[in-house]
């Protein structure tokens, strides 16, 4: 069942989401050669208490740590560790906040200092992807309207969507219905209502869409170790325009 939010609801869910957005803004000056993701993630989780949140992914399914840090062929769900950043390197940084019992989810890929033109080609259009999306996130579209954008502008650009992992309804659970998929055709699904908040995060790989988990059950990375990227935002159907919440 999709869970229509309540104005109370929705405002508790712009805290949380606001949360999201403020990390964000804070880890990504910390993103140079030679960090380690174990050193972001220690940063984020004390960032996000100190702002009255709780970092949502850590101890979600047993997962370890307070945020994700997928890596270059690391698609998502990279559990963060002593491997320091290199000059070159891509990193999806994907976090979740609880504020007073309700979630914010987001996820940004960054570049580690200098990276090559095709790393920031899939960077554009991974994020291009996700705004081609939501010109359907209307009160009225069906929801594969922003599955099917999605799909059709990252292979217009030569790269492959993600078929594993989609997207999701959000609120006072992390992950609610309806699933999102990035692909797809158009004109399936439930109509899109005001009031629903969905996470909606295009994974693109470089190269073959197919991907695999590691023995840890968590990292998910390409089968043909080329490169990932993810971006997302927490959005609220409106009346009129979508709303991104996750941002500051």
């Amino acid at each position: 069942m999709i869970i229509i939010k309540t104005k109370r609801e929705i405002d508790k869910m712009r805290n949380a989401g606001r949360l999201v957005g403020k990390t964000h803004d804070f880890l990504k000056k910390l993103i140079v050669p030679g960090i380690t993701t174990k050193e972001l993630d220690k940063a984020a989780e004390e960032y996000i208490i100190s702002h009255n949140g709780i970092p949502a992914f850590k101890g979600y399914h047993d997962f370890p740590s307070s945020i994700c840090t997928s890596v270059n062929e690391e698609v998502v769900h990279g559990i963060p560790g002593l491997k320091k950043l290199k000059n070159g390197d891509i990193i999806s940084i994907d976090i979740g906040t609880i504020v007073e019992g309700y979630c914010g989810d987001g996820a940004v890929t960054y570049a580690v200092g200098d990276i090559s033109s095709e790393a920031k080609r899939l960077i554009k259009v991974t994020e291009k992807s996700f705004f081609e999306g939501i010109k359907f996130a209307k009160k009225g579209n069906r929801l594969s309207d922003i599955s099917n954008a999605i799909q059709n502008y990252v292979e217009k650009n030569g790269f492959s969507v993600v078929r594993d992992f989609v997207g999701h309804g959000i609120g006072q659970k992390m992950h609610e219905a309806p699933e999102i998929p990035n692909f797809g055709p158009p004109g399936l699904g439930p109509r899109l209502t005001p009031g629903m908040i969905l996470a909606i995060e295009p994974m693109v790989n470089q190269g073959s869409y197919h991907v695999k988990i590691l023995e840890d059950n968590w990292t998910t990375v390409t089968v043909d170790n080329k490169l990932s990227a993810h971006y997302e935002h927490t959005v609220l159907i409106t009346d009129g325009e979508p709303e991104l919440l996750t941002v500051v």
